[in-house]
Protein backbone atom coordinates (compact mmCIF):
# COMPACT_ATOMS: atom_id res chain seq x y z
CA UNK A 1 0.00 0.00 0.00
CA UNK A 2 1.18 3.59 -0.61
CA UNK A 3 2.51 5.35 2.32
CA UNK A 4 0.84 8.57 3.10
CA UNK A 5 3.16 11.18 5.01
CA UNK A 6 1.45 14.05 6.76
CA UNK A 7 3.48 17.14 6.78
CA UNK A 8 2.40 19.77 9.53
CA UNK A 9 3.42 23.31 11.00
CA UNK A 10 2.22 26.48 11.74
CA UNK A 11 2.35 28.99 9.06
CA UNK A 12 5.94 30.52 7.82
CA UNK A 13 7.48 27.64 9.37
CA UNK A 14 8.72 26.15 5.74
CA UNK A 15 6.35 23.29 4.86
CA UNK A 16 6.44 24.28 1.45
CA UNK A 17 9.87 24.97 1.75
CA UNK A 18 10.72 21.42 2.59
CA UNK A 19 7.93 19.70 0.28
CA UNK A 20 9.88 21.93 -3.00
CA UNK A 21 12.98 20.25 -2.06
CA UNK A 22 12.01 16.77 -1.17
CA UNK A 23 10.07 17.09 -4.86
CA UNK A 24 13.56 18.20 -5.98
CA UNK A 25 15.76 15.63 -4.74
CA UNK A 26 13.21 12.13 -5.67
CA UNK A 27 14.25 11.98 -8.46
CA UNK A 28 12.37 8.99 -10.14
CA UNK A 29 10.23 9.04 -7.14
CA UNK A 30 6.43 9.63 -7.71
CA UNK A 31 4.66 11.68 -5.32
CA UNK A 32 1.55 12.23 -5.08
CA UNK A 33 0.97 15.42 -3.22
CA UNK A 34 -2.25 16.78 -1.36
CA UNK A 35 -2.51 20.53 -0.45
CA UNK A 36 -4.83 20.91 2.03
CA UNK A 37 -6.06 23.81 2.25
CA UNK A 38 -4.32 27.03 0.91
CA UNK A 39 -0.88 26.88 -0.19
CA UNK A 40 1.71 26.74 -3.49
CA UNK A 41 4.21 24.07 -4.43
CA UNK A 42 6.63 25.58 -7.07
CA UNK A 43 8.70 22.96 -8.94
CA UNK A 44 11.14 23.28 -11.77
CA UNK A 45 9.59 26.78 -12.47
CA UNK A 46 6.20 25.21 -12.34
CA UNK A 47 3.77 27.03 -10.14
CA UNK A 48 0.64 24.74 -8.67
CA UNK A 49 -1.78 27.22 -6.72
CA UNK A 50 -3.96 25.37 -4.29
CA UNK A 51 -7.74 25.50 -5.82
CA UNK A 52 -10.04 23.14 -4.33
CA UNK A 53 -10.91 20.30 -6.78
CA UNK A 54 -7.71 20.51 -9.00
CA UNK A 55 -5.47 17.74 -9.58
CA UNK A 56 -2.48 18.38 -12.30
CA UNK A 57 0.49 16.83 -13.44
CA UNK A 58 4.21 17.80 -12.22
CA UNK A 59 6.56 17.96 -15.07
CA UNK A 60 8.55 15.18 -13.04
CA UNK A 61 6.35 12.42 -12.74
CA UNK A 62 4.27 13.71 -9.74
CA UNK A 63 0.50 14.61 -9.22
CA UNK A 64 -0.40 17.72 -7.36
CA UNK A 65 -3.98 17.89 -5.92
CA UNK A 66 -5.44 20.71 -3.71
CA UNK A 67 -8.41 19.73 -1.10
CA UNK A 68 -10.48 21.33 1.33
CA UNK A 69 -11.19 18.65 4.64
CA UNK A 70 -14.27 16.77 3.61
CA UNK A 71 -12.32 15.89 0.40
CA UNK A 72 -9.29 14.71 1.68
CA UNK A 73 -10.55 10.76 2.71
CA UNK A 74 -11.98 10.45 -1.21
CA UNK A 75 -8.81 12.24 -2.77
CA UNK A 76 -6.45 9.74 -0.84
CA UNK A 77 -8.52 6.78 -1.69
CA UNK A 78 -7.85 7.99 -5.66
CA UNK A 79 -4.71 8.52 -5.21
CA UNK A 80 -4.33 5.24 -4.14
CA UNK A 81 -4.86 3.23 -7.07
CA UNK A 82 -2.53 5.63 -9.11
CA UNK A 83 1.28 4.59 -9.79
CA UNK A 84 2.69 6.10 -7.25
CA UNK A 85 5.24 5.50 -4.47
CA UNK A 86 4.46 8.21 -1.66
CA UNK A 87 1.55 10.60 -0.64
CA UNK A 88 2.61 14.03 0.96
CA UNK A 89 -0.23 15.90 2.42
CA UNK A 90 1.17 19.72 2.92
CA UNK A 91 -1.84 20.78 5.62
CA UNK A 92 -2.73 23.87 6.06
CA UNK A 93 -1.06 26.16 8.75
CA UNK A 94 -3.82 26.12 11.14
CA UNK A 95 -5.26 22.54 9.81
CA UNK A 96 -5.35 19.60 13.61
CA UNK A 97 -2.70 17.22 13.18
CA UNK A 98 -5.19 14.58 14.50
CA UNK A 99 -7.80 14.80 12.51
CA UNK A 100 -5.46 14.32 9.28
CA UNK A 101 -3.69 11.18 10.89
CA UNK A 102 -7.09 9.66 11.70
CA UNK A 103 -8.85 10.41 7.64
CA UNK A 104 -4.90 8.78 6.65
CA UNK A 105 -5.67 5.40 8.86
CA UNK A 106 -9.31 5.37 7.81
CA UNK A 107 -8.75 5.74 3.78
CA UNK A 108 -8.30 2.31 1.69
CA UNK A 109 -5.53 1.74 -0.14
CA UNK A 110 -2.74 3.63 1.82
CA UNK A 111 -0.74 2.80 4.53
CA UNK A 112 0.38 5.53 7.51
CA UNK A 113 3.76 6.88 6.81
CA UNK A 114 4.13 9.15 9.40
CA UNK A 115 3.23 13.10 10.58
CA UNK A 116 6.01 15.48 10.42
CA UNK A 117 6.07 18.56 12.28
CA UNK A 118 7.41 21.69 11.27
CA UNK A 119 9.36 24.17 14.10
CA UNK A 120 10.55 27.58 13.07
CA UNK A 121 13.32 27.47 15.00
CA UNK A 122 13.04 31.42 15.15
CA UNK A 123 9.18 31.55 15.70
CA UNK A 124 8.59 28.72 17.88
CA UNK A 125 6.84 30.28 20.83
CA UNK A 126 4.84 32.29 18.90
CA UNK A 127 2.86 28.88 17.66
CA UNK A 128 0.07 27.98 19.88
CA UNK A 129 -0.88 24.43 21.41
CA UNK A 130 2.64 23.63 20.08
CA UNK A 131 3.63 20.98 23.03
CA UNK A 132 -0.33 19.23 21.79
CA UNK A 133 1.20 19.15 17.81
CA UNK A 134 4.14 17.44 19.22
CA UNK A 135 2.97 15.18 21.14
CA UNK A 136 1.51 13.40 18.37
CA UNK A 137 4.65 13.51 15.81
CA UNK A 138 6.87 11.08 14.92
CA UNK A 139 9.72 13.44 13.15
CA UNK A 140 10.17 17.03 14.41
CA UNK A 141 12.08 19.05 12.05
CA UNK A 142 13.17 22.22 13.55
CA UNK A 143 13.72 24.57 10.33
CA UNK A 144 15.61 28.06 9.86
CA UNK A 145 18.70 26.59 12.10
CA UNK A 146 21.05 29.34 10.30
CA UNK A 147 18.76 31.55 12.18
CA UNK A 148 17.79 30.61 15.21
CA UNK A 149 17.96 27.23 17.68
CA UNK A 150 15.45 25.38 20.08
CA UNK A 151 15.39 23.09 22.77
CA UNK A 152 12.23 20.95 22.51
CA UNK A 153 11.57 18.05 25.34
CA UNK A 154 9.99 15.55 23.44
CA UNK A 155 10.21 11.68 22.96
CA UNK A 156 10.55 11.29 18.89
CA UNK A 157 13.42 12.10 16.79
CA UNK A 158 14.19 15.82 15.91
CA UNK A 159 15.97 16.51 12.86
CA UNK A 160 17.57 20.48 12.67
CA UNK A 161 17.85 21.30 9.31
CA UNK A 162 18.05 24.64 7.22
CA UNK A 163 15.61 25.61 4.20
CA UNK A 164 13.83 22.29 4.59
CA UNK A 165 16.62 20.59 3.46
CA UNK A 166 15.36 16.82 4.56
CA UNK A 167 17.22 13.92 2.74
CA UNK A 168 14.05 11.98 1.16
CA UNK A 169 15.39 8.70 2.02
CA UNK A 170 14.14 9.18 5.58
CA UNK A 171 10.87 9.61 4.87
CA UNK A 172 9.95 6.85 1.80
CA UNK A 173 11.63 4.85 -0.43
CA UNK A 174 13.68 6.56 -2.97
CA UNK A 175 14.02 5.13 -6.54
CA UNK A 176 17.73 4.21 -7.64
CA UNK A 177 18.59 7.28 -10.18
CA UNK A 178 17.69 6.16 -13.59
CA UNK A 179 21.10 5.51 -16.50
CA UNK A 180 22.08 7.98 -19.26
CA UNK A 181 21.84 11.65 -19.44
CA UNK A 182 19.81 14.34 -17.49
CA UNK A 183 19.41 17.48 -17.47
CA UNK A 184 21.25 19.42 -14.13
CA UNK A 185 19.03 21.59 -11.74
CA UNK A 186 20.28 23.67 -9.58
CA UNK A 187 20.27 21.99 -6.10
CA UNK A 188 22.72 19.63 -8.33
CA UNK A 189 24.98 22.57 -7.88
CA UNK A 190 24.77 23.16 -4.21
CA UNK A 191 26.94 22.55 -1.83
CA UNK A 192 25.38 19.57 0.23
CA UNK A 193 28.21 19.21 2.77
CA UNK A 194 26.30 22.13 4.61
CA UNK A 195 22.79 20.33 4.38
CA UNK A 196 21.99 18.68 7.37
CA UNK A 197 21.36 14.74 5.73
CA UNK A 198 24.01 13.69 8.11
CA UNK A 199 21.56 13.97 11.16
CA UNK A 200 20.21 10.65 10.85
CA UNK A 201 21.98 7.25 10.34
CA UNK A 202 20.35 3.69 9.73
CA UNK A 203 21.43 0.31 10.53
CA UNK A 204 20.76 -2.48 8.84
CA UNK A 205 19.87 -5.88 10.76
CA UNK A 206 20.33 -9.54 8.57
CA UNK A 207 19.52 -12.42 11.15
CA UNK A 208 19.34 -15.99 9.84
CA UNK A 209 17.71 -17.19 13.68
CA UNK A 210 14.30 -17.20 14.54
CA UNK A 211 12.80 -14.20 15.94
CA UNK A 212 10.47 -14.67 19.10
CA UNK A 213 7.57 -13.08 18.88
CA UNK A 214 7.24 -11.89 22.46
CA UNK A 215 10.70 -10.58 22.55
CA UNK A 216 10.71 -8.44 19.14
CA UNK A 217 7.41 -6.57 20.62
CA UNK A 218 8.85 -5.91 23.50
CA UNK A 219 11.92 -4.59 21.47
CA UNK A 220 9.34 -2.34 19.15
CA UNK A 221 7.31 -0.83 22.65
CA UNK A 222 11.03 0.07 24.50
CA UNK A 223 13.09 1.34 21.02
CA UNK A 224 14.81 4.74 21.62
CA UNK A 225 13.08 7.92 20.90
CA UNK A 226 15.67 8.32 18.33
CA UNK A 227 13.99 5.88 15.88
CA UNK A 228 12.05 6.72 13.39
CA UNK A 229 11.40 3.85 10.62
CA UNK A 230 11.54 0.51 10.70
CA UNK A 231 11.22 -1.59 7.33
CA UNK A 232 12.11 -5.13 6.42
CA UNK A 233 10.83 -8.49 6.94
CA UNK A 234 10.55 -11.03 10.32
CA UNK A 235 10.98 -14.79 10.32
CA UNK A 236 9.26 -15.77 13.45
CA UNK A 237 9.55 -19.49 12.56
CA UNK A 238 5.87 -20.04 11.85
CA UNK A 239 5.76 -17.21 9.59
CA UNK A 240 7.54 -14.54 8.06
CA UNK A 241 6.00 -11.19 8.09
CA UNK A 242 6.77 -7.23 6.35
CA UNK A 243 7.24 -4.66 8.90
CA UNK A 244 6.90 -1.09 8.83
CA UNK A 245 6.89 1.21 11.48
CA UNK A 246 6.84 5.05 11.75
CA UNK A 247 7.11 6.31 15.35
CA UNK A 248 5.10 4.40 17.27
CA UNK A 249 3.03 2.80 14.39
CA UNK A 250 3.28 -0.90 13.47
CA UNK A 251 2.18 -2.82 10.96
CA UNK A 252 2.69 -6.29 9.49
CA UNK A 253 1.81 -7.52 6.40
CA UNK A 254 1.72 -11.12 5.00
CA UNK A 255 5.22 -11.75 2.82
CA UNK A 256 7.07 -15.27 1.74
CA UNK A 257 9.03 -16.99 3.71
CA UNK A 258 12.70 -15.33 4.09
CA UNK A 259 15.30 -14.71 6.62
CA UNK A 260 15.07 -11.71 8.48
CA UNK A 261 16.50 -8.26 7.04
CA UNK A 262 15.60 -5.10 8.51
CA UNK A 263 16.78 -1.25 8.08
CA UNK A 264 16.10 0.97 11.33
CA UNK A 265 16.38 4.45 10.21
CA UNK A 266 16.38 7.51 12.98
CA UNK A 267 18.90 9.89 14.51
CA UNK A 268 20.36 7.75 16.99
CA UNK A 269 20.34 4.04 15.79
CA UNK A 270 23.10 2.70 18.92
CA UNK A 271 22.64 -0.59 19.97
CA UNK A 272 20.00 -1.28 17.88
CA UNK A 273 21.83 -4.32 16.20
CA UNK A 274 22.30 -5.74 19.58
CA UNK A 275 18.59 -5.22 20.74
CA UNK A 276 17.56 -6.89 17.71
CA UNK A 277 19.92 -9.52 17.68
CA UNK A 278 18.98 -10.46 21.26
CA UNK A 279 15.15 -11.51 20.17
CA UNK A 280 16.79 -14.79 18.16
CA UNK A 281 15.68 -17.81 20.52
CA UNK A 282 17.31 -21.09 19.48
CA UNK A 283 14.48 -23.02 21.72
CA UNK A 284 10.96 -23.78 19.96
CA UNK A 285 8.04 -21.73 21.04
CA UNK A 286 4.33 -22.28 20.93
CA UNK A 287 2.65 -21.14 17.99
CA UNK A 288 -0.04 -19.34 20.40
CA UNK A 289 3.37 -16.93 21.31
CA UNK A 290 2.03 -15.38 17.49
CA UNK A 291 -0.28 -13.30 19.38
CA UNK A 292 1.97 -10.58 20.22
CA UNK A 293 2.21 -10.08 16.81
CA UNK A 294 -1.05 -11.18 15.56
CA UNK A 295 -3.00 -8.09 16.15
CA UNK A 296 -1.03 -5.88 14.26
CA UNK A 297 -1.22 -7.76 11.35
CA UNK A 298 -2.77 -5.73 7.95
CA UNK A 299 -5.25 -7.96 6.54
CA UNK A 300 -5.21 -7.96 2.84
CA UNK A 301 -7.92 -5.94 0.92
CA UNK A 302 -11.03 -7.90 -0.58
Amino acid sequence: MIPVVVLCGFLGSGKTTLLNHLLRSARGTRIGVVVNDFGQVNIDAFAVSAQVDSMVSLSNGCLCCAVDGSELGEMLSRLASADLDVIVIEASGLAEPQTLVRMVLDAPGVTYGGLIYVVDAVEHAAVPDLDKHLRIADLVVVNKIDRGSVSLDVDVPVMPVSFGRIDPAVLFEVRPPSSGPRQLSFDDLDDHSTHAHASYASVSVELDGVVHPRLFMEFLRSRPPGLFRIKGFVNFGFSSLALHTVGAFVEFTQAPRRRTQLVLIGTDVSGLREAVESCVVTEPFDEQEMLWVLRYLQQPST
